[in-house]
């Protein structure tokens, strides 16, 4: 999915299925997306179960919403989260939805949303099911957020010898022959008559067809090194003119 600065975000935040851990590091991603216009987040504030939340609420500038439960084994909090959304939706004051979540439970709501034209980013653990993923344009997982934001804390205390070492991530998914031909195929979509395809046109097809797909989740920060490490793809990095900028293109082997 392409990043639009000016895009208008509505986050809702579903305190009883995330952790509250790391909460900047997901505005930071959040960010790269567009702007939070709506930033709510939904739970039974009266519940022992979320009061890590509690803390972070004031800093991120974040609205609690309280939802009472009002029977045993029914989630109203996520009832009030989709009334919510469906109510945002009918302003026509956002562009795209940001659902923060590992509740499957979201799914309709997603797939709603994006009939309605929003842009709908997850993000959620990698607990996350299926069909939740495949009902957003993109979903990130929080194990990402905080492997990176562990890294960078370490490389600022180090010595620079030290960086390289302290920057290595655990992947959260290896590179399997699954991936290694989704890639291949989606080349293959997206080829000119040599061969060729544009890295851009490459990740937006990836994203497509596998809204989870992000390098992070194999030890890489960007899609060419990951690439690169598959040991399968040709690369072509051509100049443009324009200040050292670079087009880069792949093919098969």
């Amino acid at each position: 999915m392409e990043t639009k600065k000016d895009l208008k975000l509505a986050v809702l935040i579903d305190a009883d299925n995330v952790p509250y851990a790391n909460v900047k590091e997901m505005f930071e991603e959040i960010a790269k997306y567009g702007t939070p216009t709506f930033k709510r987040i939904y739970a039974d504030w009266t519940k022992p179960t979320v009061s890590g939340w509690k803390n972070v609420l004031l800093e991120n500038a974040i609205t609690p919403i309280q939802q009472y439960s009002y029977s045993t084994g029914k989630n109203a909090t996520d009832s009030a989260l989709i009334i919510d959304a469906m109510d945002i939706l009918y302003t026509g004051k956002v562009d795209g939805f940001c659902i923060v979540s590992s509740d499957s439970d979201f799914t309709r709501l997603a797939t709603r949303l994006r009939e309605a034209g929003m842009k709908v980013i997850g993000i959620g653990e990698k607990k996350t099911l299926i069909p939740f993923i495949s009902a957003c344009d993109k979903f990130i997982y929080i194990e990402i957020l905080k492997s990176y934001s562990t890294s960078h804390d370490e490389d600022e205390s180090k010595k620079p010898s030290e960086k390289s070492k302290a920057s290595s991530n655990t992947p959260l998914s290896k590179i399997d022959p699954k991936i290694i031909k989704l890639f291949g195929d989606s080349i293959t979509d997206l080829a000119d008559e040599n061969g060729w395809t544009f890295l851009g046109e490459l990740g937006n097809l990836l994203l497509k067809k596998k809204p989870d797909f992000d390098p992070r989740n194999y030890g890489y920060t960007k899609m060419l090194p990951l690439i690169k490490s598959m040991n399968r793809f040709e690369i072509d990095e051509r100049d443009t003119g324009k200040n050292n900028i670079k087009h880069i293109y792949i093919r098969k082997k």
